[in-house]
């Protein structure tokens, strides 16, 4: 498998070439665009790296998959799918035009920026740092990884120039999508996106999603539902507007960030941590995706 790895990463840094780092968040752009790793992480425990699999990267949108199983499990799933949809996205992941032509004015998945905003919103505790307390010490218990903490400097970056995601908030409020502060909201959602992980983290994220909610170490952590949820969510929704082009060449459940990672759950047989943070244009790492396309055709991971 580490042979394996090693070649996969090495055939992919072409295309990690053909990207650019997010600049639009000014912290994110100090990444090393050439940085280029993946963790393998098998439902026995077992772990294989390859590449600059220990660089650490903020997790950005992959926190959406921990926000939203923190919100169903503390309001059901009935109640967050009344806030925001489960329809894939022509548009990106950013864009308002989405909440201005949905007849309900809502978001249309959670793993776009209005959605992942919305169900937010709904998370329990009296004030924000209670909200992201909550899915900081989920996500360091899901990756066995107390030292998971906030890079503060890329949270600032985040908060400073968020003014698009202050408008998807306000209009979603003006529309009746959600109560409460916006501010606090969105700072709760910065933070989240502002977690420092590393490929591994991601791959236990992974493994945890293919394993139907239960660690490594056998504590069930969510319930094989909500899983299924996720995980067809993250097929249909996890790679922005290219996830119908990812579904066909990968087949694989996966959820990107523009920090450059992506975590992807085989189901029943691993989770997968990449870092790559040359992004293409559709805000998705250009070596993660043809590492994991590489992968997938090794091993033949497609669920289809």
């Amino acid at each position: 498998m580490k042979r394996i790895l090693d070649n996969i990463i090495n055939d992919s840094r072409d295309s990690a070439n053909t990207g650019k780092v997010a600049d639009y968040i000014p912290e994110l752009a100090k990444a090393n665009p050439q940085a280029l790793g993946i963790c393998v992480t098998t439902l026995d425990g077992k772990e294989y790296y390859a590449g600059d699999y220990d660089t650490k990267f903020t997790i950005q949108s992959i926190s959406k998959v921990i926000t939203l199983m923190v919100a169903i499990l503390e309001n059901g799933a009935e109640y967050v799918f009344s806030k925001v949809g489960m329809e894939p996205t022509e548009l990106a992941f950013n864009s308002i035009t989405n909440l201005e032509t949905s007849p309900q004015k809502r978001p249309l998945n959670p793993m776009i920026n209005a959605g992942a905003i919305a169900v937010t919103s709904l998370l329990n505790g009296k004030t924000p740092e209670d909200k992201i307390n909550t899915i900081l010490n989920l996500t360091r218990k899901i990756c066995e990884n107390d030292s998971i903490t906030i890079n503060e400097e890329v949270y600032r970056s985040e908060k400073a120039t968020g003014n698009r995601n202050r408008a998807l908030a306000y209009y979603m409020k003006s529309n009746g999508i959600f109560d409460g502060d916006i501010e606090e909201i969105l700072d709760v959602y910065f933070k989240a996106c502002s977690m420092e992980v590393t490929c591994r983290d991601l791959a236990r994220i992974g493994a945890m999603l293919a394993n139907d909610g239960v660690l490594i170490s056998g504590e069930r952590i969510v319930s094989r539902d909500i899983c299924r949820i996720i995980k067809t969510i993250m097929v249909t929704c996890g790679m922005y507007d290219a996830s119908g082009k990812f579904a066909v060449h990968i087949g694989i459940p996966a959820k990107s960030g523009v920090g450059g990672g992506i975590m992807a759950a085989v189901p029943r047989r691993m989770g997968i941590g990449l870092v790559g943070p040359a992004l293409d244009s559709k805000g998705n790492s250009s070596g993660g995706l043809k590492a994991l396309e590489l992968l997938s055709r090794e091993f033949d991971l497609s669920i289809f």
